[in-house]
């Protein structure tokens, strides 16, 4: 195709040629055509060319950007670079894990590329010391090796970690001495997604491993995880076998010990099916050497249970069954069945249970004293304070731990020997990430670990809710964050704003109130930032993520287009200012936003995507998604995927909006093959001239779907904002301005 004469000089014009297939299958009677199928071969010449050629594109409309509109002002590059790492340069710290006398927790300071795992123990002196035990620059000085978990023993005197290279995700754990320093233990590969269950002593650990790829099918090789037990400084060859034989291929598995190590705790979910299995086993009654003998618990449930067992002995389970939005029960470990469960907080109405924690008097007095539930209303966090025998909550102010505002708390963490105190994490869109300290004695709460770095003076914004109505009736609810001097004293626009709309709408996940450095930079530049609560999310409990999968995921678009629609009617933009921004399973989201609603939207950022529903499950770990999306081998689960997956809605000559993909060569959840293919269906069929409306293509080596170098985050998010601006006049407002 060919742009209109008034393109640029810094562009060409014409996209990158893309050979088109005449390919059309016959699936279960649909005809379905899949025309660039050849890009799915990453290491094909032809698709390397084709990439190259993207890349090229890219760094001519850049170039292009960066001598026009972007070149001053605070969206310029080093403006906006400075900026961002301003607003991260308070860095992050985690809640503590305390084992005896040592205190362990993850921490980046504002200069990091990557969050450190910290010791602090007691100095001799009546003080503390600190040292770094992981940090994953020291280990890769190019900053592509990730820490991807970490856990001490329950001595504290081990530490066993993961780390993974480039981007995959493929964890290799170690175990160091945490007196020394020394790897005492590792690599132990295949570990991906692998919890470390202690047991006591340190001498061995429950974890989870894939088998030998030998062993295995070629398509089947990041599957067929199993249970085993690991004993420190022996071949993991040589592993006890404990779980995991003929059950689901895609299973993942938890696994954890009781504190006394008596009870071990299993359990499994297919994929990311919502309904997980729990056993129990009890290890003073196995020989040494020998598999546990596994009870049941919950098996065979359409509903997700965790469960663990308390300092007092009890079993608790915290689970949807036969509760949509969660309850806590408890059991005795030795009769675990479902029939003998005993409700100790029941489902509220309209609130989701997150998590619980148990206080008591520390040492040996186990008796717990007080009850603490974490609770998501309407994706705003809530705790509350109960009587652990009788669950009720306390009266007055007694039954509610203070907040500091309406944000996300996460995390709920005590002693292992006990006490009354409880540490969790709180943030809102203005604070960063920080661990207070509720004490149960005094009913009080306190700050107890700020940031390590230097907080950035912030705008002054406003967070607001708005409620839009889907297209079934279906009320959705979306935050608002705009600049203070931008509304009215009712909290209205003063005038329509270059606007990101942002959603995720999938695998339960809720997105509540959090600090984010690219939302206050766009903010205060000048634009709108907002953040859907769409069904498939986990915001409103199970049945509201049910009624955004499978054959019920046109709801997820609906809803989006929901929030754009009524952020136009209300004032707050209009769809030439309009941006919509997403990512992996949000990607999907926007890739449907974009083929459905062309016209609602200047521009798209699409990061990560998934974007062919017919062949998804074929790449990447596509397999363990079937659950969420439906299975393309099924006819009827065929037609659902087809309705909506964006490779196949692109209709020629449709003026599709500007768009970003931002794909990750290191990928090994989401196949980069998403993108190439939409982008170059886009770039052949849309009647928007290229300089007008580009579809470009954003391609980073040596990263994957997840962690990543604080630099590399900055740089990435510096060009997507960027690309926005440009797209939705921000950027030439501020340049008139």
């Amino acid at each position: 195709m060919t742009a209109e004469p008034a393109v640029p000089t810094d562009l060409p014009r014409a996209y990158p040629s893309a050979r088109r297939l005449d390919l059309v299958e016959d699936l279960h009677g649909r005809a379905v055509a899949d025309p660039y199928r050849w890009l799915e071969d990453a290491a094909a010449a032809e698709t390397e060319a084709w990439s190259t050629a993207q890349d090229d594109l890219y760094a001519a409309y850049r170039a292009g950007a960066a001598a026009g509109d972007l070149a001053a002002g605070p969206l310029a590059t080093d403006a906006l670079t400075a900026r961002l790492t301003a607003l991260l340069g308070a860095g992050f710290v985690g809640t503590p894990a305390f084992r005896g006398d040592r205190r362990f927790f993850a921490r980046r300071t504002g200069e990091q590329e990557h969050a450190v795992v910290v010791v602090a123990e007691p100095d001799g002196a009546g003080g503390e010391r600190e040292r770094v035990l992981v940090d994953p620059v020291a280990l890769d000085p190019a900053g592509t090796t990730t820490l991807d978990a970490w856990q001490p023993s329950k001595e504290g005197d081990l530490l066993a970690y993961q780390v993974s290279h480039g981007g995959t995700e493929e964890s290799v754990l170690h175990v160091l001495d945490v007196a020394t320093g020394a790897l005492v233990d590792g690599p132990v590969d295949r570990a991906r997604y692998s919890p470390v269950a202690w047991e006591p002593g340190g001498r061995s650990f429950y974890y989870v491993r894939r088998l030998a790829p030998e062993l295995l099918p070629e398509g089947e090789r990041q599957y067929h995880r199993r249970v085993w037990r690991h004993v420190v400084g022996t071949d993991p060859a040589e592993d006890l076998e404990v779980f995991g034989a003929g059950l689901d291929m895609t299973n993942y598995y938890g696994v954890s010990v009781s504190r006394d190590g008596r009870w071990l705790i299993v359990s499994a979910s297919a994929g990311t099916a919502p309904r997980t299995d729990v056993w129990i086993a009890d290890l003073a009654a196995t020989a040494p050497g020998t598999v546990p003998a596994l009870r049941e618990v919950a098996v065979g449930y359409d509903a997700e249970t965790g469960a663990w067992i308390g300092r007092d002995g009890r079993l608790y389970l915290h689970t949807t069954l036969d509760a949509d939005r969660g309850r806590l029960a408890v059991a005795d470990p030795a009769d675990p069945g479902v029939p003998h469960w005993r409700t100790l907080l029941p489902e509220d109405p309209e609130a989701v249970l997150e998590d619980v924690a148990l206080t008591d008097a520390g040492g040996e007095d186990t008796a717990p004293v007080r009850l603490l539930a974490a609770w998501r209303r309407h994706a705003v966090s809530e705790i509350t304070v109960h009587d652990p025998a009788t669950g009720e909550r306390l009266p007055g102010d007694a039954g509610t731990v203070p907040l500091p505002g309406l944000g996300s708390t996460g995390g709920l963490a005590t002693r292992p020997d006990g006490g009354p105190h409880v540490w969790f994490t709180y943030t809102d869109h203005t604070t960063v990430t920080e661990v207070h300290r509720y004490d149960a004695t005094t009913g009080t709460t306190s700050l107890w670990a700020a940031p390590p770095g230097v907080v950035a003076d912030l705008p002054d914004v406003r967070v607001q809710r708005l409620v839009a109505t889907s297209a079934d009736g279906t009320e959705v609810r979306a935050f608002v964050v705009a600049r203070a001097d931008a509304l009215d004293a009712d909290g209205r626009p003063l005038a329509p704003a270059p606007t990101i709309l942002y959603g995720y709408g999938g695998f339960q996940i809720s997105l509540d109130p959090a600090y984010s450095a690219a939302t206050l930079a766009w903010v205060e530049a000048g634009g709108v930032y907002v953040v859907a609560n769409l069904r498939g999310g986990g915001e409103e409990g199970e049945a509201w993520h049910r009624a955004g999968r499978r054959g019920n995921k046109q709801h997820v678009f609906d809803d989006f287009h929901a929030v754009a629609r009524h952020l136009v009617g209300a004032g707050w933009t209009t769809p030439d200012r309009l941006a919509c921004w997403g990512g992996s399973n949000g990607g999907l989201l926007v890739g449907a936003a974009l083929t459905q609603q062309p016209d609602l939207f200047a521009a798209v950022v699409c990061s990560a995507p998934l974007l062919d529903m017919v062949r998804y499950q074929r790449f990447g770990l596509g397999t363990t998604w079937t659950d969420e999306y439906g299975d393309a081998d099924t006819p009827r689960e065929l037609d659902w995927l087809l309705s909506y997956s964006p490779y196949h809605r692109v209709v020629e000559g449709t003026a599709y909006p500007a768009t970003l993909f931002t794909i990750f060569d290191g990928d090994t959840r989401v196949d980069p093959l998403h993108a190439r293919k939409l982008a170059a269906a886009l770039q052949a069929a849309t009647a928007a001239p290229l300089a007008d409306a580009p579809v470009l293509v954003r391609r980073e080596k040596g990263v994957g779907h997840g962690g990543r170098a604080l630099s590399r985050t900055i740089a990435l998010t510096v060009e997507q904002l960027q690309f926005v601006a440009d797209r939705t006049g921000l950027a030439a407002a501020l340049a008139r301005g």
